[in-house]
């Protein structure tokens, strides 16, 4: 895949209309009261609606929000996003009722330079997950430049990703800009030595990236509950511990890979078992393979931290994604908090994946010393697949 798009700044925006496709999929209060408790999101918006609206462009914002069923509802309305954006930015956030209906096209004809309109929640159109090209085209209608700065959607062939870049010239905004240059970079030609830290639940979820990774990493780190699936593959007792039965094979088969291509395969040689999936169950710590019956494996273990920490020390880039335990539960989340620790001392280039590592990263006070943390979970862990992402491949090579 090209990682060299066309930015926002390669193009004359002064005095246009702009359909800026955002990524506002934050989190929101459970009593339906519409309050945003994480607004990370917005804030990541702003840079570039700043430089449009520096440059006179009338935005025309949009994003989906939530998962909704049945066409709009109000539960996943956009309009608390439109007031917290229009608190970040001093400024009134137009809020259209619909997506391309009439209070949408409107709003967008009347925009004034130096504006900023938000659509309703691109999801509340059957069309938009089917990439429907006739909503594609009355999204397009709306404005005369494409700007996608929502990462953590570009993975998904939607209409407001992808489709609307068949009708108007489409190029990035800041945020995709530094994911594509510096994951892009770390895949295509890292610092070495480059060390990727895998964890997570599942193997199968993985399996891609591990086989992406072994072209072009020096050093695999696995962690978190995949990495039982891999000691069962190998032998060992797993007791009650997550495993894949069905990707044993695969697991010995990257093991065999990795020794082939003189890639460093790091598995864990400890492991912290509980004698239940509680936050409060009994624990104790025993060598990897030798979990007995009714015992599970929730974190890494002592000397796996060791192990892993080491790795890291002297790396010129680390990528991760996943923790290396449960680290919802406070007495599972050591192997996860080190790991963050040791990353934050060296002086590689650290890429954290979205998702769950950046979660425990921002959590334990460690995101400040990172280079990178990643606004998507499942698009960087795609792009580290080596796949081609819908919402990047339709923008304008530079």
């Amino acid at each position: 895949m090209n990682y060299n798009k066309k930015t926002v700044k390669d193009i004359d925006v002064a005095g246009k209309k702009v359909l800026l496709r955002c990524d506002f999929n934050v989190p929101m209060a459970k009593d339906g009261s519409g309050t945003i408790t994480d607004d990370k999101r917005i804030r990541a918006a702003l840079p570039t609606i700043q430089y449009l609206l520096e440059q006179n462009a009338a935005v025309v914002a949009c994003s989906h929000l939530g998962k909704p069923k049945e066409g709009p509802d109000p539960k996943l309305s956009l309009a608390p996003v439109a007031k917290r954006l229009g608190e970040l930015l001093g400024r009134t956030v137009i809020m259209a009722a619909d997506v391309v209906g009439p209070d949408a096209q409107a709003k967008a004809a009347a925009l004034e330079p130096g504006q900023v309109l938000l659509l309703e929640n691109t999801r509340f159109e059957k069309g938009e997950t089917k990439n429907d090209p006739e909503l594609a085209k009355k999204m397009a209608a709306l404005a005369e430049v494409y700007v996608s700065d929502a990462f953590g959607a570009v993975h998904r062939a939607h209409a407001s990703t992808a489709g609307v870049a068949d009708y108007l010239p489409a190029v990035s905004g800041f945020l995709i800009q530094k994911e594509l240059e510096i994951i892009g970079g770390a895949l295509a030609s890292p610092k070495r030595p480059l060390v990727a830290i895998l964890g997570g639940s599942k193997v199968s979820s993985k399996i891609g990236v591990i086989n992406n990774l072994l072209e072009i990493a020096d050093t695999i780190i696995i962690g978190g509950g995949m990495a039982y699936t891999f000691s069962a593959a190998q032998g060992g007792k797993v007791g009650d511990s997550l495993l894949e039965e069905d990707w044993k094979d695969y697991a010995n088969e990257m093991v065999r890979k990795a020794a082939d291509k003189g890639v460093k395969l790091l598995l864990p040689v400890d492991t912290v078992i509980a004698s239940a999936f509680a936050a409060d169950a009994e624990h104790k710590v025993v060598k990897n393979g030798e979990i007995p019956d009714g015992w599970q494996g929730l974190d890494i273990g002592p000397e796996t931290v060791k192990l892993y920490c080491d790795a890291v020390k002297d790396a010129g880039t680390v990528i991760w994604n996943g923790p290396m335990g449960v680290f919802e539960f406070p007495a599972f989340a050591k192997g996860t908090e080190a790991v963050a620790e040791a990353l934050s001392q060296t002086s590689a280039i650290t890429i954290i994946g979205g998702g769950d590592s950046a979660a425990a990263v921002q959590q334990l006070g460690y995101a400040e010393k990172m280079t990178h943390i990643s606004t998507g979970g499942g698009a960087s862990l795609e792009f580290m697949e080596g796949k081609e992402l819908p919402g990047v491949a339709c923008l304008l090579d530079a």
